[in-house]
């Protein structure tokens, strides 16, 4: 009989509640309102999301990249060892209780990746993060708990919309990379991406079962 789940911490959301579970060592899932969002034991698309972006950049002298969206820390540890030794890595949390685990039960899945020294953590919203950034960033890594889908397509969203893209191009560095998770492919998001300065790539991580997408935007300036 598999071991149960155990509930270590529990949150109120206006999503519902954000829950860290447990039923071993290294078995944690996070969920928010009863729907799973991130499992320890399935994360191969968070560690190409990253791989995309920094190994390019390996390269290349003091490399700046900002992450989108801490979750257990797997996109971080993966830029972290994509990198080299002078790069500065920003990550942004909106949740202050997803560092808290990051910093505390979850700590052994990402070798304490928070208190790596290329480490910068900001708890706040990453898109006025980027909103504020002129030309800072040698990549964007966008893992958020949901990618682009039918639903984003407002002209007004935060993240997807074509102000928010183009808000994104500007942050870039010349030869930036701009990489995005999501949990099912979006058309639309593709036509927006190239409409709005960027060539696109469509990734499929991994092999059989369920395959995320990663999208890798590359600005079409010089």
């Amino acid at each position: 009989m598999a071991q149960p789940w155990t509930v270590v911490d529990k949150y109120p959301t206006p999503e519902g509640d954000l829950e860290l579970r447990q039923r071993g060592p290294k078995d944690f899932l996070i969920l928010v309102g009863g729907r799973v969002l991130m499992s320890s034991t399935a994360f191969r698309s968070e560690l190409a999301v990253a791989d995309l972006a920094c190994k390019p950049l390996a390269g290349r002298p003091k490399p700046r990249v900002l992450i989108g969206g801490l979750g257990m820390g797997y996109t971080l540890r993966a830029a972290l060892d994509a990198l080299p030794a002078d790069a500065e890595v920003t990550v942004a949390e909106l949740n202050e209780r997803v560092v808290t685990w990051c910093e505390g039960p979850l700590t052994g899945l990402t070798d304490d990746a928070l208190h790596d020294p290329r480490t910068r953590l900001h708890v706040g919203d990453v898109a006025a993060l980027i909103a504020q950034s002129k030309g800072q960033w040698d990549a964007i890594v966008l893992d958020l708990y949901e990618g682009p889908h039918e639903a984003s397509q407002r002209p007004d969203d935060a993240f997807w919309s074509k102000p928010a893209l183009v808000r994104t191009l500007a942050a870039l560095r010349p030869g930036g990379i701009f990489t995005v998770w999501a949990e099912d492919f979006d058309p639309p998001f593709v036509k927006r991406l190239q409409a709005n300065g960027f060539a696109v790539q469509v990734h499929h991580p991994g092999k059989g079962g369920r395959r995320h997408t990663v999208y890798v935007a590359i600005p079409l300036r010089n």
